[in-house]
């Protein structure tokens, strides 16, 4: 069954026909009508009440359908998470960066929930996969205390806004690994006074635009600078220097478990998670942010860039899997080549899968023709056969990971 889905016009999303989103929606439907001035941050495929698929034959959300539907769930998943899609699948994407966060365990989400509810609106955990589609950044888990304690001696401006009773701990600690000077450091930065972190980027940013190229880039000038146009005087600006700084390739892909610290900077990618919106900010945000909360519930381990990195199996020659360690969601890419036809592999879940290139036919008991941006709902225990008629056709499929 196709679906219309629903997208988020989110201030930092990449606006007009430079959105990965936007050129999706207009190609599933020719009546869509894309605003070059508007920004087409996410789109959004599932049940989630923020923003419900609609089953485009019988014009109902998909949850209703489910209540009614009980085998399109699957007796697997009915067991473990009841009668809805316990994952949301997303495209996003990325013009300006989206806020120093993390997501808080399915204990500590239940909590927050019962005691802020207004701030946190369901009690659901959020852990993520995001896979890239474009060149994509973002920031994700801290750094080593070596790289950390390099950029705080090269920056007397970051040295002078931390508590000195952080800063000497730091530079004197020969263990590359101690979540107790992490905590501490990253505690004195988020907490400092804002005249301070004001005045600290403005003179790093006049000194750093006199260095030679090769300063800059070791220094994260452009990076910053970037950070400081969109979120001028930001405590979120400092971060890079605190956290890993990835650049992922198409296809590349991280996986943000419960309590990691993470920004994404730019690009477009598939982003699967639990069927939740909960978010913990501290930085790089207008929104509401709560640096006592996240400050206490982060993951305080340093972890080179390679460990970010979170890569698939392969399943047949025509699809490979993210298998995350939770039972929420995987996320299985497909790839099918100009005139040959592949048969989905027969899930207990049920799963959503969106076309990304290439064109052709969807058939489980009606054929569907298939282009990019087209959204697919297959009840648990079925079948699809993709046809592709020109070029190859790239689809990512969410499934239950029972």
């Amino acid at each position: 069954m196709e679906l219309q889905c629903k997208v988020q016009n989110y201030e930092w999303g990449k606006l007009g026909q430079n959105s990965t989103v936007a050129k999706l929606v207009a190609s599933a439907d020719s009546s869509v009508s894309i605003d070059n001035a508007k920004p087409y941050a996410e789109l959004w495929m599932g049940t989630h009440t923020n923003g419900p698929s609609i089953i485009i034959e019988r014009d109902i959300p998909l949850s209703e359908y489910l209540k009614t539907n009980l085998d399109a769930v699957g007796p697997d998943v009915r067991k473990k998470f009841d009668v809805l899609v316990p994952f949301l699948l997303k495209v996003l994407s990325v013009r300006k960066a989206l806020s120093v966060q993390a997501h808080p365990t399915k204990e500590h989400a239940e909590q927050l929930h019962k005691t802020f509810p207004d701030l946190y609106k369901d009690p659901n955990h959020k852990p993520e996969l995001a896979i890239a589609l474009t060149p994509f950044e973002g920031l994700c888990g801290f750094r080593p205390i070596s790289e950390i304690k390099d950029f705080i001696i090269n920056l007397p401006e970051l040295q002078q806004i931390l508590s000195e009773d952080v800063v000497n701990p730091i530079l004197t600690s020969r263990n590359d690994d101690n979540t107790k000077l992490l905590k501490d450091i990253f505690h004195s930065l988020m907490s400092c006074d804002k005249n301070k972190i004001v005045n600290g980027l403005e003179s790093l940013l006049n000194r750093l635009q006199t260095e030679e190229p090769s300063t800059q880039s070791s220094l994260l000038y452009p990076l910053l600078n970037r950070l400081h146009s969109d979120y001028p005087g930001d405590v979120g600006c400092w971060a890079p220097y605190f956290m890993n700084y990835m650049q992922l390739m198409p296809g590349q892909a991280i996986f943000l478990k419960p309590n990691l610290p993470h920004a994404y900077l730019s690009g477009d990618c598939i982003e699967c998670m639990a069927c939740s919106d909960n978010v913990v900010r501290a930085g790089l945000t207008p929104k509401h942010i709560d640096v006592a909360t996240l400050v206490d519930m982060l993951d305080y381990n340093s972890y080179h860039p390679s460990e970010m990195l979170f890569n698939p199996q392969i399943e047949d020659p025509n699809s490979c899997i993210w298998r995350p360690p939770v039972p929420d969601f995987a996320v299985v890419k497909i790839r099918v080549e100009p005139g040959d036809s592949y048969n989905t592999i027969v899930r207990p879940s049920p799963s959503i899968m969106i076309i990304i290139s290439g064109s052709g036919e969807a058939c489980d008991t009606e054929p569907i023709s298939i282009r990019p941006g087209v959204v697919i709902f297959l009840k648990a225990s079925r079948q699809l056969t993709l046809t592709s008629t020109e070029n190859y056709i790239e689809a990512y499929q969410a499934i239950c990971n029972v």
